[in-house]
């Protein structure tokens, strides 16, 4: 069981060199259950990423709590993966010593690394690459390397910032639908975020819906739309109207904050 509990967290950074503190994030409130798959959307710069750092433990709220099965979030730790937009495997590396590398950390026996290792590579679909380096990969490839490597670790809440943001159109499409179907089969707690309306909804079991910065949740959207998802349930009525009103959400805020 995995449930993380966001009460009243908010984020002000300091000013530097006298200049005013920017407030980031005002105090949200989220609670994700066990094998939720949570999708923040919100406009660029609205304090996504910043909550998203803050459960990670690589930032510190300025208010506020954030609790992971009861316990405090105080810093990084291995019941949290994290997954960021920018690609960030070890580049001297191969694919499979990027994906042990937490578990050699951890001092668990090769053989059993190479189990794990083996499991991920076929689910992440990289048969035939696992001597291949970081530089020898599309983009893509690197995010399933760096997905792979973070649920290695068996992980109680995965954290994907982005992830799939720098990818072309056609491959992002892909990569939702493969990390869905690791998500259907694992069952791992997700928190997602993206500032893309069709990927939210159909990543997601809830959307959290962020406003102009400084960010809050205003909405937290159910998405009951079946699984497994295909990508063509994106031009169903029930999707479109979901699209419809997270449009109109995040048009409003956009609007906002164009006119601060």
């Amino acid at each position: 069981m995995s449930r993380l509990s966001i009460r009243n967290v908010g984020k002000t950074f300091p000013g530097l060199r006298g200049k005013p503190s920017t407030q980031a994030l005002q105090p949200v409130s989220l609670e994700v259950a066990d094998n939720d798959f949570i999708t923040v959307l919100g406009p660029s710069g609205c304090g996504k990423s910043t909550l998203l750092r803050l459960v990670a433990g690589l930032e510190t709220p300025s208010e506020g709590q954030i609790l992971l099965d009861g316990q405090p979030v105080y810093e990084p730790g291995a019941d949290r993966g994290v997954v960021f937009q920018s690609y960030t495997l070890f580049p001297w590396l191969t694919v499979r010593q990027n994906i042990c590398f937490g578990l050699r950390e951890k001092n668990m026996p090769a053989a059993q690394q190479r189990e794990i290792s083996e499991h991920f590579i076929e689910k992440v679909r990289l048969r035939g690459f696992e001597d291949h380096y970081p530089k020898q990969l599309s983009g893509g490839m690197q995010q399933r390397v760096a997905i792979a490597r973070a649920l290695a670790n068996d992980p109680k809440i995965l954290l994907l910032d982005e992830p799939f943001g720098a990818l072309d159109n056609q491959t992002r499409v892909l990569m939702q639908e493969l990390l869905l179907g690791i998500w259907e089969s694992a069952r791992k707690t997700v928190l997602f975020v993206t500032h893309d309306i069709d990927e939210a909804i159909f990543m997601a079991s809830r959307v959290a819906v962020f406003s102009a910065r400084p960010g809050r949740i205003k909405a937290d959207v159910p998405v009951n739309l079946p699984h497994p998802r295909h990508y063509t349930m994106k031009t169903t009525p029930e999707f479109m109207e979901l699209k419809a009103r997270l449009t109109e959400e995040i048009r409003a805020e956009t609007l906002a904050s164009a006119e601060h």
